[in-house]
């Protein structure tokens, strides 16, 4: 989660949390500024897939060590 004064300037405030297998736990979006489209639901799905991806590859890593 965002800091307030990060959040508070947000367009969209959107929580994304999926398991490694890559299925929803969670799914909460809101527009902030201006209501969003489906594309633009796509773009955020997608960035956040490959941010939480790249999260599980980091944990997977520190793991081994």
């Amino acid at each position: 989660d965002l800091c307030y004064e990060e959040d508070s300037r947000a367009a969209v405030d959107m929580n994304l949390v999926m398991t490694g297998a890559g299925r929803f736990v969670e799914l909460q979006a809101t527009a902030e500024q201006h209501a969003f489209d489906d594309p633009q639901l796509a773009q955020m799905l997608a960035m956040g897939r490959k941010c939480i991806a790249q999260l599980i590859e980091m944990q997977k890593q520190h793991v081994k060590l």
